[in-house]
């Protein structure tokens, strides 16, 4: 049989293969791994995985890789990511470095207010730029598949241009985007002493129109549309978490929801009792809750990036979350405070160490989990039969290697559906 391409010689194939299923307890350790193996692929598509010399005898390729012996495994997915905005956050971070925390420098007009105000400033052709250049460098370190929040704009007409920023990304760029629509991301400062005012505004206004935007982009019967909120104390409280989720699922919204980062609020249990496909951060989430994730189809997105990045010695605790059933996904959380990285293997690296994952369970969270918590399970995130052909060339002879090693990058060759795709 033809194929588009073969990639043979493989030392270990990492397919994160899942069954249809995303990962929990004990499966996070099964990584499918298959040694001196093959992949070919046909029409952006994979069409055979086995091992090298019975996929050669099988399909002639019209173009052909040899591996080298090397890692080869899925492209990365990135479930939350907040790279569409304008400016940067380097004062904080020395101010962070000096002490002072997070919640309070957002109290005092910094933080996500900062980055909103040099949004709303900025034209759309500087904001593509921008986020341009954070996209390509997640593509360096193997992300193929992204999810991309709003929330730095906090009014109808910057939230809107932040939507029109994310469709250029994606007409421009081969990393597949997942759009989130995030206006409840912090309270802007005209709304300051009157936030119900502003929930009004969101539910009354802004999810129906940028619902419309969605169902008239190229994102529209391709990804699914989220709406976030950011359930945290100095945010949005409980009754408005409920609000504007109910709102949303109303319109067709699939739901996310930042909770327990700082301050446990209830927003874990609220966000899986509506079947929220991810809840993130999790750092508070009481037990309770644990069991509750534990037995739904919820998955629980941790981003130790953003306690590795304040300094934190506390983070999530995956270890436990894992143990007790839940599915789990890595994160970057890329954005310009809290987490400025675009690398997964970072987050790999540091969930390790911090949050006792072993080598495997951390690359299924940051590619089949991941793709489950964006509602792309079906297509991306694992080496099967029938899913798009996004596949990572790494440098390296052991699949552990990406873990264990921190501070570079051994991603070699990025393949999207099915093409090389050129990376600095």
């Amino acid at each position: 049989m033809i194929s588009d391409l073969i990639i043979f010689n493989i030392g270990e194939l990492v397919t994160c293969s899942s069954g249809g299923r995303p990962k929990r307890g004990e499966s996070m350790r099964e990584i499918g791994l298959i040694r001196d193996a093959a992949v070919a692929i046909k029409d952006g598509k994979i069409v055979a995985v086995g091992s090298s010399d019975e996929l050669r005898k099988e399909y002639q390729g019209s173009s052909e890789i040899d591996a080298e012996n090397k890692v080869v495994c899925p492209g990365f997915v990135d479930p939350h990511t907040h790279i569409v905005y304008a400016g940067d956050r380097f004062d904080e971070f020395e101010l962070k470095i000096q002490g002072r925390e997070y919640l309070e420098i957002l109290q005092s007009g910094g933080g996500i207010i900062s980055t909103v105000r040099k949004t709303r400033a900025a034209s759309v052709d500087d904001l593509f730029a921008q986020s341009k250049k954070r996209l390509d460098k997640m593509l360096e370190c193997g992300t193929t598949t992204g999810e991309v929040k709003t929330g730095y704009g906090l009014d109808p007409a910057t939230e809107m241009k932040m939507l029109e920023v994310i469709a250029l990304l994606q007409q421009a760029h081969p990393v597949r985007l997942v759009p989130t629509f995030l206006a409840a991301h912090a309270f802007p400062p005209e709304f300051k002493d009157n936030a119900n005012v502003y929930v009004n505004l969101i539910c009354e206004t802004m999810l129906s129109e940028a619902w419309r935007w969605f169902v008239s982009s190229p994102f529209h019967g391709k990804t699914p549309f989220f709406c976030d909120v950011f359930c945290e104390k100095g945010a949005f409280d409980l009754a408005q978490t409920k609000r504007i989720l109910e709102t949303a699922r109303s319109l067709g919204y699939r739901l996310k929801a930042h909770v327990d980062e700082f301050t446990n609020m209830g927003g874990s249990r609220l966000a899986i009792e509506m079947g929220a496909e991810s809840i993130d951060h999790l750092d508070e989430i009481s037990d309770d809750e644990i069991k509750l994730l534990s037995g739904s189809n919820t998955v629980g997105v941790v981003t130790p990036t953003v306690n590795f990045n304040f300094g934190s010695s506390k983070f999530a605790d995956a270890r436990k979350l894992i143990d007790a059933g839940c599915t789990i996904a890595l994160s970057t959380d890329y954005n310009p405070g809290s987490a400025p990285t675009p690398s997964q293997p970072a987050a790999m690296a540091i969930a390790c160490r911090y949050q006792k994952l072993l080598p495997a369970e951390a690359l299924n969270a940051a590619t089949i989990n991941a793709a489950f918590a964006i509602g792309l399970g079906g297509k991306v995130g694992s080496i099967e039969v029938g899913k798009e052909a996004d596949l990572l060339m790494i440098d390296a002879d052991d699949h552990r290697q990406l873990a264990h090693e921190f501070g570079g990058n051994l991603v070699s060759r990025v393949i999207k559906a099915g093409k090389a795709v050129p990376i600095a």
